[in-house]
């Protein structure tokens, strides 16, 4: 699950890029294979709870009002983390991914502040690659203007980067279980945002079912959400899947600032290269 154009999804993206330039790079040298907590129903002061439970479901996904926290996704076989700062209007966003020939393993992390972007690459598993494809271990600081689609490079849009609350919203009611657990059924086809949230689920190909996807949701004792499971069910050539949205760590993640001093410098061609393809 990802929000919109500009996170998780372009992020897929660009990895499975990079990791193909970086593979085709490697080969083509003949290096061989190396060796080597506010916000939420719980967070309002004086207020009681709403009573209907998805109204209550809703008010626990996170909001501009929420402290740093942490997150992850589980889309398929591809797993993200990150950190969301809604004060600073940032987010974190990683990656790690291993090729098998040359075998190698790329952990890229994009920082986003406001309208800022950066980039870490780390490779390991291949002593000098690093060197050898010219890519600082430090954070890079990209112009957004030299990437072929600026577009599509991720930024910040919102305190809710798996889009939770619109999923949600599709489901026509919500039932509460206790002890923190809701239950209901996501309409995939709902509307552009939440499709767009499934870049790896054939939608059209669940047909009918894709309109009533079973989903289970979890509130935390602080009122926050804590997570969000759907199960999809098979359909074609796709197997049944579990997406996963976690959130965690309400006040206790890192605040994210700019990289400073000896920890930063200007992208190379090199970074622009590889995400350029």
């Amino acid at each position: 699950m990802t929000q919109r154009t500009g996170t998780a999804a372009t992020f897929r993206r660009v990895a499975a890029l990079a990791t193909a330039v970086l593979a085709a790079t490697t080969l083509s040298a003949g290096c061989g294979t190396g060796d080597g907590a506010s916000g939420g129903a719980g967070s309002t002061t004086g207020a009681s709870a709403p009573a209907d439970p998805k109204a209550t479901l809703l008010a626990a996904v996170p909001d501009e009002k929420d402290p740093a926290f942490r997150f992850s996704t589980l889309d398929g076989a591809d797993k993200f983390t990150g950190v969301v700062d809604p004060a600073a209007h940032a987010m974190e966003l990683g990656m790690s991914q291993k090729n098998d020939d040359p075998e190698f393993t790329m952990n890229m992390t994009f920082r986003v502040i406001e309208k800022d972007l950066w980039m870490r690459v780390k490779l390991t598993g291949m002593p000098g690659l690093h060197d050898m494809l010219k890519l600082p271990k430090r954070w890079m600081a990209l112009d957004r203007t030299k990437l072929s689609d600026g577009s599509e490079a991720p930024v910040y849009q919102g305190a809710d980067p798996a889009n939770t609350a619109a999923i949600i919203r599709t489901s026509e009611t919500v039932e509460d279980k206790g002890n923190g657990t809701y239950t209901g059924f996501a309409d995939l086809t709902d509307n552009a945002d939440v499709q767009s949230a499934f870049d790896a689920v054939d939608v059209a190909a669940l047909g009918d079912a894709a309109k009533k996807v079973p989903f289970t949701a979890v509130v935390g004792p602080d009122g926050n959400l804590t997570s969000l499971t759907l199960e999809v069910p098979a359909a074609g050539k796709q197997k049944a899947m579990k997406l996963v949205t976690r959130y965690y760590d309400f006040g206790k993640a890192p605040k994210l600032t700019a990289p400073a001093g000896d920890e930063v410098q200007k992208a190379p061609a090199s970074a622009y290269e590889m995400l350029n393809g």
